[in-house]
C-alpha cells in the first residue's frame, strides 16, 4: 500500500503510514455474526445503576423499573424460560400465550435507550450464549448469512434477543423479521427492542410504506412500548462540537497516532459502496482513530445510510473521529433531514458529533 500523499504546502511524510479503511476488503464468517451478537465495547459495563435519569423526564425513571423487572422475569424458571408465559406465572401453556412478548423503548436520539437495551441484556439472569444483542442491521444481516431457518434453530434457544435501532427501510426486510420474530416468540424467547419510533407506526413517511403496514401492525402486538422522552444527553450540558481541523491537522495525527486509519473522505464514501454493511464493524478492527479529510455533503440517500451504519460502529466502538472539511451538522441536505430517514440522519450528526467531540486529544493531548 502506498503512502498518502501530504497535504498541499506541507513537507513530505515520513513516518510509517496510518492505516487506511479503503485498503480493507473484510470476509466476516457466519459464526463470528452470532458470536458478536453481544452489546458492544462501548456499552460493556453499562447496568441499569449507571443509567442516570433526568429528574425532568419520569418516564426515564419508570423504564429503569419496568426493565429491571422484566428481567428478573427471564431466570431459570421464570416468565421467558422455554415455553413459559412472559407475563404471567404457572405452568407452559400448551399455545403461545396471547398479549405483548417483549418490551420496546421508543424515544428520540441520545436519551439512552441503548443503555438500558444493553442493561437488560447484562441483568438477564442467563449465559451470555443464551442472550442475543444486535442492531436490526445485523439481525437481517445474520438471516443473510446463515438462511432463514438456520436462524431460526439458533436463536430459538435464546431466552433474550435483543434488537437496537429497530428499522424496516424496505418490504423484503419487513416480512422477513416479523416472520423471524413471530417464530422466535413461538419458541418462547423474550424480546426487546429500541427504536425512534412507535412500533405502530414504522415506515411512516418511508418509501413504500403502504405496502407493508399490514405487516407493520402485527409486529407490534409483540411488544409492550416504553416511551423514554428527554433530550439527547450527548449535548446535555456539553460545548458545542469542535469545528472541523485543517488537513495538515488531521494528517499530522493520524501519522502520530498509532492505530490511527486516514482517509479522503469521498474515496471513503465510494469504497462503502464496495463492503457490505455487516462487515463494517470488521472493516473498524484494531483502528484507534479514524481521520478524515475533505468531509463534505453526502450525495444521495444510498450513501448516507451507509454512512449511518459506519457512524453506530465507530459509537459502539468508541472510535474518536477527527476531520477537516464540513462540521458534521452539514453532512446531510435539508431534503434528507426532512424525509423518511430523518432519525437515523440526526442520530448519526449526534455520534459523530460525539466521536469529533473525543477526537481533540489527538491534536491537543491537554
Amino acid at each position: 500500500m502506498s503512502s498518502p500523499l501530504a497535504p498541499s504546502g506541507s513537507g513530505p511524510i515520513t513516518d510509517p503510514a496510518p492505516l487506511s479503511l479503503c485498503a480493507r476488503e473484510p470476509r466476516v464468517p457466519a459464526d463470528r455474526l452470532v458470536a458478536e451478537m453481544v452489546p458492544p465495547p462501548r456499552f460493556d459495563s453499562v447496568r441499569f445503576s449507571t443509567y442516570i435519569p433526568d429528574p425532568n423526564q419520569p418516564s426515564q425513571t419508570e423504564a429503569v423499573r419496568v426493565l429491571e423487572g422484566f428481567a428478573a422475569g427471564l431466570g431459570p424458571g421464570g416468565a421467558g424460560s422455554g415455553k413459559r408465559r412472559l407475563f404471567g406465572f404457572g405452568k407452559a401453556p400448551k399455545k403461545t400465550p396471547a398479549g405483548p412478548r417483549g418490551v420496546y423503548l421508543d424515544g428520540g436520539y441520545g436519551v439512552g435507550k441503548t443503555h438500558l437495551l444493553a442493561s437488560l441484556w447484562h441483568a438477564t439472569p442467563a449465559e451470555p450464549e443464551l442472550k442475543a444483542f444486535g442492531t436490526f442491521v445485523e439481525l437481517t444481516n445474520l438471516v443473510g448469512a446463515l438462511g432463514f431457518q438456520q436462524t431460526v434453530r439458533t436463536l430459538s434457544g435464546h431466552r433474550l434477543l435483543c434488537i437496537d435501532e429497530f428499522e424496516l427501510d424496505d418490504p423484503g426486510d419487513t416480512v422477513l423479521v416479523s416472520t423471524l420474530l413471530g417464530k422466535l416468540v413461538d419458541a418462547g424467547v423474550a424480546l426487546a427492542a429500541t427504536s425512534n419510533t412507535l412500533p405502530g407506526k414504522l415506515g411512516e413517511g418511508r418509501f413504500a410504506a403502504a405496502d407493508f403496514l399490514r405487516e407493520i401492525q402485527g409486529l407490534s402486538a409483540h411488544f409492550r412500548a416504553l416511551r423514554i422522552d428527554g433530550e439527547d444527553y450527548r449535548h446535555r450540558g456539553l460545548p458545542e462540537a469542535p469545528a472541523p481541523y485543517s488537513d495538515a491537522q488531521v494528517t499530522d495525527a493520524a501519522h502520530a497516532t498509532e492505530g490511527a486509519s486516514l482517509d479522503a473522505f469521498s474515496p471513503l464514501l465510494e469504497h462503502l459502496a464496495r463492503v457490505h454493511p455487516s462487515r463494517y464493524g470488521a472493516l473498524t478492527d484494531g483502528i484507534n482513530a479514524v481521520c478524515l479529510t475533505g468531509v463534505r455533503p453526502v450525495p444521495d440517500q444510498s450513501t448516507a445510510l451507509r454512512l449511518v451504519v459506519l457512524a453506530d460502529r465507530l459509537y459502539d466502538r468508541e472510535v474518536p473521529v477527527l476531520a477537516s472539511g464540513l462540521p458534521f451538522d452539514q453532512l446531510f441536505s435539508d431534503e434528507m433531514l426532512n424525509g423518511g430517514y430523518r432519525k437515523k440522519y440526526f442520530r448519526a450528526i449526534s455520534r459523530l458529533t460525539a466521536l469529533a467531540r473525543d477526537a481533540g486529544k489527538l491534536v491537543d493531548p491537554r
